[in-house]
């Protein structure tokens, strides 16, 4: 396994309150991607509520001004266990070492690992997640308070692809951004190395 290569797995999560177990995960979207960017495969799915749940009313009026998005993530709803069984598969079945990665990793991940913790009782990701915002810190040399999405060069983001609130949308626009990060990244390493 550790002679394979990476796959990147952008991941992006779809909620109604910030936290797992007292509230629910509404959408999984995942998109896997070589270091070059070439997509190897995507999945998504929507999510039953957590039984004894509920929707944190923040996230609620969040949720009433999307409404289209919302409802989307209503239909053909799969059981926790269902979904993240398959998740957990297609991630384990990919043609390298899967690496999670989010934006921010904090939120997301933790709602993934959770989810796969509790459902299917493994993490195809072992226990971390790549943070974009980390790797935007170290490729633009800035604080990481100065390293949100306003402040991301235009070439990293996706031409056609946008924030949507839609789960598979979101994990593609993310996974470009994030290997146009380490091309940038790359390139500075081989400055530096024909500069020594």
């Amino acid at each position: 396994m550790k002679n394979q290569p990476e796959i990147y797995v952008s991941i992006d999560i779809e909620a109604d309150g910030p936290i797992p177990g007292p509230h629910s995960m509404l959408s999984l979207g995942a998109v896997a991607l070589d270091a070059e960017g070439t997509e190897l495969g995507s999945w998504y799915a929507n999510f039953d509520l957590l039984e004894g749940a509920q929707a944190h009313p923040d996230t609620q009026k969040f949720w009433a001004q999307h409404q289209k998005y919302y409802d989307l993530t209503r239909t053909w709803c799969q059981t926790p266990t269902e979904a993240m069984t398959h998740f957990v598969e297609w991630v384990e079945a990919l043609p390298g070492r899967p690496v999670a990665v989010a934006a921010p990793a904090g939120f997301d991940f933790t709602w993934v690992y959770w989810y796969m913790m509790r459902f299917v009782g493994r993490s195809a990701f072992s226990f971390s997640c790549v943070d974009m915002r980390t790797v935007s810190m170290c490729v633009l040399n800035r604080p990481y308070a100065d390293t949100t999405k306003r402040h991301w060069p235009r070439h990293w983001f996706h031409p056609t692809v946008k924030h949507s609130h839609h789960a598979e949308e979101d994990a593609r626009e993310q996974g470009y951004s994030f290997v146009a990060m380490l091309r940038d990244l790359r390139q500075q390493h081989s400055v530096r190395d024909s500069n020594n």
